[in-house]
């Protein structure tokens, strides 16, 4: 049996038969010159052009993903890759596969994930359209670094390389384009090393996979289903401050402000707010254990999750909230006995009980649902 090579080169590929066959070759090519024992595999997506019979000519191993998507030819590719550095790139003509060795050489150099970068390098004129190159792009990769805490140029280039650790370790599994946001997020969330170096981007040979709006919401959608401080805890904790402040603003009664009279009717958002932006932060914290429990991977939430959390102290907290709730009721219903059992209108406290009580059964129920989430029950 071979012995393992050094790297392997991945390419997706779904008709590609104008240039899969040079890809193969340059990479090959670039391997032989660094000195570098190395393997290039193409996994087919289904290509009914010959592509995977030109694959084969020009020296590649190919494998075949039954399942249709960029990310799962890529998941099928790596998954039969045998080197310890694995570079990706797409076998479509548009990136330099004589950029090999500077990939390799990257995470030598201790880099996890290393990220061509083509808005730090050089895009070719006609390789990327008005709208990728100035709003999606730019627009995507500055999203990805504010949910996720690092800024990378380039979120969603093509070429790129990893170990074979990162990639075990990151246990990657979206099917579609939003594979490329999915690796950088988890690497960074999972702490590894992520680099960058400048590539040359070139015009495409053949017809276009990616679709703009469709494939540029799987994105979105993927960085905001993994991310929950923007999704929920951010505006959950932001509705909790203005509900709770207006509640406790207008419970003496009327506030005039900038030119306009504020009643109790305004007290109904505020209570709105404030449970809706309870609500927002129990199911953060929850997404928050589901992440860890699914993607291993942890922030500073999750650290306080466990050092502060329990379902005893949750239980505790949401019990007296409950119970305030309770005693404002109990006051206004000892008032009202008080007073003859007469016309009733203690509008403003009635809905500061009402408040107390919605948030004190959240925070009791919220409890035990991040605790199932967070498995509490194996100890």
């Amino acid at each position: 049996m071979n012995a393992a090579p050094e790297v392997s080169v991945v390419m997706p590929c779904l008709n590609e038969a104008a240039t899969v066959g040079v890809c193969v070759a340059t990479a090959r090519a670039a391997l032989d010159r660094a000195g570098l024992s190395g393997e290039v595999v193409v996994a087919d997506n289904g290509s009914t052009d010959g592509s995977p019979a030109l694959a084969e000519a020009a020296g590649a191993r190919v494998v075949h993903a039954p399942m249709r998507g960029y990310g799962a030819a890529y998941l099928a590719g790596l998954a039969a890759a045998r080197g310890r550095w694995l570079v990706m790139g797409d076998a479509d003509g548009t990136y330099d596969f004589d950029d090999i060795p500077a990939f390799v050489a990257k995470l030598k150099a201790g880099d996890d994930l290393v990220i061509g970068s083509r808005f730090a390098g050089t895009i070719l004129p006609g390789a990327m359209p008005w709208l990728h190159r100035y709003v999606g792009n730019p627009v995507l990769s500055g999203i990805l670094g504010v949910f996720f805490g690092q800024r990378v140029s380039d979120a969603h280039c093509g070429m790129r390389a990893l170990s074979r650790e990162a990639n075990e370790r990151m246990r990657l599994r979206t099917t579609g384009m939003e594979y490329a946001s999915e690796m950088i997020a988890i690497a960074i969330r999972q702490g590894l090393k992520v680099g960058e170096i400048p590539i040359v981007y070139h015009p495409r040979a053949g017809e276009s996979k990616l679709r703009s709006f469709r494939d540029g919401w799987r994105h979105l959608r993927f960085m905001l289903l993994l991310s929950p401080t923007p999704l929920f805890l951010a505006p959950g904790l932001l509705m909790i401050a203005l509900g709770f402040a207006a509640l406790a603003a207008l419970l003496p009664g009327p506030v005039a402000a900038f030119g306009l009279r504020f009643d109790f009717h305004f007290m109904f958002v505020a209570s709105a707010l404030a449970i809706l932006g309870v609500q927002l932060v129990v199911l953060g914290l929850a997404a928050k254990a589901f992440a860890r429990a699914e993607l291993q991977v942890s922030d500073r939430w999750l650290a306080f999750l466990d050092r502060r959390f329990t379902l005893e102290r949750g239980l505790l907290i949401g019990a007296a909230v409950l119970s305030a709730g309770l005693g404002v009721n109990g006051w206004i219903l000892a008032d009202w006995l008080r007073e003859g059992r007469g016309a009733l209108f203690a509008v403003r406290p009635a809905l500061v009980g009402l408040t107390l009580l919605v948030v004190g059964a959240q925070l009791v129920f919220g409890s035990f649902f991040i605790s199932v989430v967070r498995d509490d029950a194996r100890g």
